[in-house]
């Protein structure tokens, strides 16, 4: 089922399954900002990270003494969500609550709301998580959108720039198996400015830790605004899957990949949130076109 926000500006809609955003659109020229999903570079257009973000030791995981296996970034974004009626006319929310089956891929009771509000050029993301366990729930949880590139041309040698709020940017490593070594690598910067080349991600994604980034803009080729992520997240990643993808993933993160070689308990990974029994937690970011 999709869901639809509008205003004078924007179109947003909304998928129930996997609550996952299906465009952000101009209104007045139909220029579409959310990558449209063609599978020959990457099916998904901006998929909600729950309850794991990256990858798992050999895709197994352990809590309360038991393996789990558990596929790359979790499992919700392929369940369907129930649409929860009798929101304001500006903002669509979807509902995951834990059953049978997750239980056996994920040993604890939850309800993971997402929604999204519109207004003028601003696209807010919410998160509610619940904790309807009676034991602590160890969780991670992250966005994964993609935008496409403005003017994109896969022979240019600079498809665009980020922009951050700091200049002080080193990135972790995936050092194998989607699991994270312990080398930090320095990103060098053109000014201000980190251009998107062809081999930006020739060793996969950049993942920038230690709460360091609040701001990511995405500019086009001539250095002018495109849009921005705010966020106060930990972690954000920045990815596209190849060289002439026609497209950028900007992703807030409240956690991320296991220590490669990680086999301890879940809750002692790095980057993991911990809710107590009836607890709820809430997560936010925001989208901001800023060409409009």
């Amino acid at each position: 089922m999709i869901q639809k926000l509008e205003n004078d500006l924007l179109i947003v809609e909304a998928s129930s399954w996997g609550a996952e955003l299906q465009s952000i659109r101009d209104k007045r020229t139909g220029h579409e900002y959310l990558w449209q999903g063609n599978p020959a570079f990457w099916k998904r257009r901006s998929p909600v990270l729950f309850p794991i973000v990256g990858s798992v030791w050999d895709g197994k995981f352990h809590m309360d003494g038991k393996e789990f296996d558990m596929g790359q970034h979790g499992f919700a974004r392929d369940m369907e969500f129930t649409p929860v009626e009798g929101t304001p006319d500006d903002e669509i929310w979807f509902r995951l609550e834990w059953t049978a089956e997750t239980l056996e891929r994920y040993p604890r009771k939850f309800r993971l709301e997402i929604g999204y509000k519109l207004y003028e050029i601003r696209l807010s993301v919410m998160w509610r998580v619940y904790n309807e366990d009676d034991r602590d729930m160890a969780f991670q949880i992250g966005a994964h959108p993609a935008f496409n590139l403005p003017g994109f041309n896969a022979a240019d040698l600079v498809h665009g720039y980020f922009a951050f709020d700091t200049t002080e940017l080193k990135s972790e490593v995936i050092a194998g198996k989607g699991c994270i070594g312990k080398v930090l690598k320095d990103i060098t910067i053109d000014g201000d400015l980190l251009p998107i080349e062809p081999d930006t991600f020739r060793n996969d994604a950049l993942i920038l830790g230690g709460g360091k980034v609040h701001r990511v803009s995405l500019l086009d080729k001539e250095r002018h605004p495109y849009l921005t992520l705010l966020f106060p997240a930990p972690y954000v990643g920045l990815w596209a899957p190849k060289p002439d993808a026609p497209f950028v993933c900007i992703e807030p993160w409240w956690g991320r990949a296991d220590d490669y070689g990680f086999t301890g308990d879940f809750s002692r990974k790095v980057a993991v949130n911990t809710l107590e029994p009836g607890k709820r937690a809430d997560f936010e970011y925001m989208i901001l076109i800023d060409n409009i």
